[in-house]
């Protein structure tokens, strides 16, 4: 998967002087990577089962909802989309199954671990022939301008050091007429839901990631990042400042999550 809060930049800054959020903690923006590459290498084998146990099993009615809205051709047309921060293929797998021949999906993430997890679920899955899998960084792309039909992320954006750097190569390799979406945790909306949510994620996941996967601390640091991300209309703005038109948003689950939609017209 590959921030959140906006970097604490300065004129005449170097990158190294520059700060960023990795859950409560201020770290310089260089480091953050790294940091986050970690948490992943710690979870990649049982990434999934916790997000079952997390959320108890919404994320799936979740991801299921991005894929009705990206609603990709059932026939033989060619469509090409780009899954980022998507290692482990959930989305891609799930793109697939809703579209017809024509479709292709290019997996891009930049930890290993969960690229190796979403290989082998490809060829579990019989899906090699459509979902690649590549190694990058989604601030830096190693894809061509205008070459991808669709952009998703899913849970990964407030991991990326700059997401305004993320958003702008998701602009980039777009076509015109092609749709970014994303998929994040967002900011509970119900009275009484959000006492009983904010109990549930500091009090409960980090134990559940210390049963399962042997690390607390990297879903500790999971729930701190999920407050930092910016509020809707606030990541919503951004999106429209890397050039993106008809910016929308939808809050799933009493805004547990929330679907980001722009067009690049």
């Amino acid at each position: 998967m590959a921030g959140y809060g906006p970097v604490m930049e300065k004129t005449g800054m170097d990158r190294e002087d520059q700060t960023t959020h990795f859950g409560f903690r201020d770290v310089p923006l260089g480091d953050k990577q790294t940091l986050v590459n970690d948490v992943f290498h710690s979870v990649a084998r049982r990434y999934d089962l916790m997000n079952d146990l997390m959320s108890g099993g919404l994320h799936r009615v979740w991801k299921d909802a991005m894929i009705t809205t990206l609603n990709p051709p059932r026939n033989d047309a060619p469509f090409s989309l780009l899954d980022v921060a998507g290692g482990t293929g959930d989305i891609a797998f799930r793109a697939a199954k809703a579209a017809g021949s024509g479709f292709q999906a290019t997996v891009c993430d930049i930890n290993p671990d969960m690229l190796a997890v979403g290989r082998e679920r490809a060829t579990k899955q019989h899906r090699d022939h459509q979902v690649s899998f590549v190694e990058g960084n989604a601030e830096t792309l190693a894809f061509a301008d205008r070459g991808f039909d669709a952009y998703t992320i899913a849970f990964g954006i407030r991991n990326v050091p700059r997401i305004d750097a993320a958003l702008r190569e998701a602009f980039r390799v777009l076509r015109p007429g092609g749709r970014f979406l994303c998929l994040e945790f967002s900011t509970v909306d119900v009275p009484g839901l959000d006492k009983i949510y904010d109990l549930f994620s500091f009090k409960m996941i980090p134990p559940l990631g210390r049963a399962v996967t042997g690390d607390a601390d990297s879903y500790r640091y999971l729930v701190e990042s999920i407050r930092k991300f910016p509020k809707p209309n606030a990541f919503a703005e951004m999106i429209r400042d890397a050039g993106f038109a008809r910016v929308s948003w939808q809050a799933l689950s009493g805004g547990i999550v929330a679907l980001h939609s722009g067009w690049r017209l």
